[in-house]
């Protein structure tokens, strides 16, 4: 990746690997592209943590449906991907296509990495109060900086940097206005399993961002968004079976149907709110890897940590939650720091393109 960070849309046609359907849009285009998936991101990792803790607050207490629920949704994907184009036709790159064994070989090695990362954040969950755990969710994006320096050569500009501060200020601001530092019952022992999962998930999550895009760049080098739906199914797949493994390897699924009749709002509830936090994981997976594709992995991580500043505005306006004057802060410098995001993108924007235009009048000036 460029330094400065440029903007697939603005990308010269020489960089290897780089989707040809994407240099062609124009700059909206590529713009509602973002949003779209910024939307996607944000509003499906809100919706999925609330109804997380909505699970756990109301009787639920299996660790490995909680971490199959995440994954267990990926066949709706299969709409929107019989819906595309289909991208054998669009193939134009001069370097030969990925072979079938090394692709397989990628999406076991992220499904498997997905299935644990979901796992540890699930345990997190369980043990850590909404401060703490948001707290360590927040040092993703230092751990992403680093992964995203070693694998996918990525470096920061001021503005980029602002950002990372300002929405792990924000973040880790939130986390500190909430009174309570571990929930009730929960013994000291199980508090640092939490603590040590969660930093251990942050970690492992950003290193499997840096991972993807790494494979969208070099390996893959698919041409169409369908490489970013067949990603996200067939790691999910893997994660699945891998839950599933997990579930009756543990024997948590003997416990199943006890927890449903014994779950406070009754079993229709139970087995709705599995099924709409698998759907609202989806939703946010595809933020994710669009994001990947579309933008970086960094990109991504910032998007994502900014949703722990918006996810207190949902609980507000589901739970009646209060908004405190911290809290209110914390929005404001987390948009703050998306802004400060936003506006490099634009700004490598407008150099790549004005040197793109001089490099094409320099191509049609006649010759002395």
């Amino acid at each position: 990746m460029s330094g400065n960070q440029e903007p697939i849309l603005v990308k010269e046609e020489s960089v290897v690997g780089l989707p040809i359907p994407l240099l062609k849009l124009k700059s909206w285009q590529w713009w509602v592209l973002v949003s779209v998936n910024i939307f996607f991101l944000i509003g499906g990792q809100a919706a999925s943590v609330l109804l997380g803790r909505f699970y756990y607050d109301q009787g639920g207490n299996s660790k490995w449906m909680a971490t199959l629920v995440q994954t267990a949704a990926f066949p709706i994907l299969y709409i929107p991907l019989l819906l595309l184009p289909s991208s054998s036709s669009a193939e134009s790159s001069s370097e030969p296509a990925c072979s079938l064994k090394y692709i397989v070989l990628i999406y076991v090695l992220l499904g498997v990495i997905i299935a644990g990362d979901n796992m540890l954040y699930s345990v997190g969950l369980l043990y850590l109060s909404a401060s703490t755990y948001s707290l360590i969710c927040a040092t993703q994006l230092a751990f992403n900086a680093v992964f995203s320096y070693f694998i996918n050569a990525q470096k920061f500009t001021a503005l980029i940097l602002n950002s990372v501060v300002l929405l792990s200020f924000s973040a880790a601001l939130i986390a500190l206005n909430d009174d309570a530092d571990t929930p009730a019952g929960v013994p000291r022992s199980k508090y640092i399993v939490g603590f040590v999962c969660t930093l251990a998930a942050s970690a492992l999550y950003s290193l499997l961002l840096s991972l993807m895009q790494f494979s969208f760049e070099k390996i893959l080098k698919r041409e169409t968004f369908s490489v970013v739906l067949e990603m996200q199914i067939y790691t999910s797949l893997v994660a699945t079976c891998v839950s599933v493994i997990g579930l009756f390897a543990s024997g948590e699924w003997r416990t199943l149907h006890g927890e449903m009749e014994g779950y406070h709002k009754g079993q229709a509830s139970y087995v709705l709110t599995l099924v709409w936090t698998a759907v609202t994981w989806q939703v946010c997976s595809v933020g994710v890897v669009g994001l990947i594709f579309l933008v970086t992995s960094l990109f991504s991580n910032v998007i994502s940590t900014l949703s722990l500043a918006v996810t207190p505005l949902a609980a507000l306006v589901v739970f009646r939650d209060k908004m405190s004057g911290v809290k209110v802060m914390a929005m404001l410098i987390a948009l703050w720091g998306f802004a400060s995001y936003v506006y490099q993108n634009h700004i490598d924007d407008l150099k790549v393109r004005r040197a793109r235009q001089q490099a094409q009048a320099r191509r049609v000036e006649p010759p002395c």
